[in-house]
């Protein structure tokens, strides 16, 4: 097997020996791939985690109103079905 720290070790001496040209042109890149990764999700008709979760919290909320409401209304409906064959 090989031993990642190694692969660290030798990804920081190849970095290292790189050009600073070279260094800053890969952080340019990195800076506007995010830029443009950023800009295009921004554009996307989505919401963030915090939203998704209250939205799923208020729909089993309402969903065990609803239930309770279901089971209101077959009691009631017995009790008017029950008064009508008096």
């Amino acid at each position: 097997m090989f031993n990642p720290q190694k692969l660290e070790d030798i990804a920081k001496q190849v970095t290292d020996a790189m050009p600073t040209s070279v260094k800053n042109l890969g952080e340019e890149v990195d800076r506007k791939m995010k830029q443009v990764l950023q800009a295009q999700l921004g554009k996307l008709d989505m919401v963030s985690r915090e939203e998704f979760d209250v939205q799923t919290q208020v729909l089993l909320r309402t969903r065990e109103k609803l239930a309770e409401m279901e089971n209101k209304l077959v009691e009631l409906e017995s009790k008017l079905t029950a008064q009508v064959e008096k």
